[in-house]
């Protein structure tokens, strides 16, 4: 898709009216730029037809061109100009027109808390990741997929930095989609080896390092954690590091640290049928992380990031992990496996260990963790948890301008009761309490950016349960699978952050 601003009204493409409840179709800035004769068709359709709740209609003018009535319902937002960018690009590829002039300020919301550049960069993000969809493993039909090729953003704002903005949104929603391309491929073909491999390609494409762990060299690091869950397996894990140093030198890093199950079926406490289908969406946290580093070299951020994917494939064999095992992990404190389909939070254990070699001044960890997240949130945000408040609002209000929505969940000292081991110093699943597991989760994760000795916690951590997310839901305008979260949200975040 090619996204670029004009300051001239263009006849050529179909022309875009956003209408807003209760506007009338001659108040919009094109109409009065149309010939006599296309004004008074319009008019006329607009009496003739529903122009109540959300509608979209595809005008013939009669003096050629087309033009694309947008109608949004109730009260206008910036989470409703979000859907209606989407819906937008939907109606276009609905219609298999190619070519669209749009006026940015139709997205405007009252109260909105950032500038016109902003808006602009979101407004291309969301038409990528609207006009995406996963092919790979489908033929071609003879009339080619419908996408759309041009979108031209009309305003009055100065074009070449517009244009610049405009490039830096495409960068972002192209990421996203290529998370979800790596999420959205099945377990056959995305194994440990397989997801290294795309982080390698990712980093000589966007221009930061990679290094890739094998077997041998976690053993060296006595990654028990990622050694256990992944035995089960015919597939040998990798433990994947990617570097983007462009900050100063003693600054210290932001870790980002993605879980990589790259298909979990849920070792010997298997998964039903209805929860393993999608399983191949387990390293979703991983795919994230190798994209949000990818967007952050191509927008030339000038930051310390660290990213880290432990990488394994959760399988039931003669040689898999068992219930009531005890893993010793990297930081030498030991898990007791109560459940092998709680396999996430042990390898990000190990992956929270490493991350804090770099000294770094924030952790987040990013994990498709617990369907305990999915049942209180339901699938419109991510879980969010943290032990730096002001972390926490900055992400909030990140997620709000990103439309990458989270919601802070506790991280109570009393919850530490329930995943301590019998036999073990913790447990990864409660047999004191069957409620509350995405708490639980985070708590879990929460022992291992503590120091061994001390015990006490000496840099801040964000952990993201991403669950709600994995998948897109009807009603947003995306298509069906990988949503991509938390891309749109980290990068957002991260540029602004220190």
């Amino acid at each position: 898709m090619n996204i670029k601003a004009t300051t001239k009204f263009l006849k050529e493409p179909a022309l875009v009216f956003i209408l807003k409840e209760n506007q009338n179709i001659e108040s919009h800035s094109f109409f009065r730029e149309l010939a006599e004769k296309d004004r008074n068709h319009l008019k006329l359709f607009f009496k003739k037809v529903s122009s109540e709740g959300d509608y979209s209609y595809l005008i013939p003018l009669p003096n050629g061109g087309l033009v694309l009535l947008l109608g949004v319902a109730g009260g206008f937002s910036h989470r409703k100009s979000i859907i209606a960018m989407r819906r937008l690009i939907a109606a276009v590829r609905k219609e298999r027109v190619k070519k669209i002039l749009v006026n940015l300020k139709d997205f405007e919301a009252p109260q909105q808390n950032f500038n016109y550049e902003t808006l602009a960069e979101i407004t291309a993000t969301q038409f990528e990741l609207a006009d995406f969809e996963f092919v790979r493993y489908k033929k071609e039909p003879k009339s080619g997929w419908s996408t759309v090729q041009e979108v031209n953003v009309f305003s009055r704002y100065n074009p070449r930095i517009l244009n610049s903005v405009l490039e830096r949104g495409q960068i972002i929603g192209e990421e996203i989609n290529q998370a979800r391309i790596l999420s959205n491929t099945p377990g056959g073909d995305m194994t440990p080896a397989r997801l290294a491999e795309a982080a390698a390609k990712a980093g000589k494409r966007a221009g930061f390092k990679v290094k890739v762990l094998g077997e041998k060299e976690i053993k060296k690091l006595k990654m028990g954690g990622i050694l256990g869950v992944s035995r089960g397996s015919a597939e040998k894990p990798r433990f994947i590091i990617m570097e983007l140093l462009r900050g100063k030198s003693k600054e210290k890093p932001v870790v980002l640290v993605g879980k990589g199950v790259t298909f979990d079926s849920g070792g010997l406490n298997i998964k039903p049928f209805q929860g393993m289908w999608e399983m191949h969406l387990d390293m979703t946290g991983g795919a994230a992380v190798i994209h949000i580093m990818a967007a952050l070299a191509r927008l030339k951020v000038k930051k310390n990031i660290i990213g880290l994917v432990p990488a394994v494939e959760n399988m039931p064999s003669g040689s898999s992990f068992h219930p009531g095992d005890l893993l010793r992990s990297m930081s030498g404190k030991t898990i007791e496996v109560l459940s092998t389909d709680a396999e996430g939070r042990i390898i990000m254990a190990d992956g929270l260990t490493y991350a804090q070699k770099y000294g770094p001044k924030l952790i987040i960890d990013i994990a498709t963790l617990t369907g305990a997240a999915v049942v209180a949130l339901g699938q419109r945000a991510s879980a969010v948890f943290s032990n730096n408040g002001e972390i926490l609002n900055d992400l909030k209000s990140a997620g709000e301008v990103s439309g990458d929505y989270v919601w802070p969940l506790p991280l109570w000292e009393e919850y530490e009761e329930e995943i301590k081991g019998t036999f073990g110093d913790f447990a990864n699943a409660s047999i004191k309490s069957h409620y509350g597991d995405a708490i639980l989760g985070a708590v879990f994760l929460r022992q291992f950016i503590k120091d061994p000795k001390t015990g006490l916690e000496n840099v801040s951590w964000v952990h993201l349960d991403i669950a709600p997310r994995m998948t897109t839901i009807d009603g947003e305008y995306l298509a069906k699978g990988s949503a991509g979260p938390s891309v749109a949200l980290l990068v957002q975040f991260l540029r602004n952050y220190f």
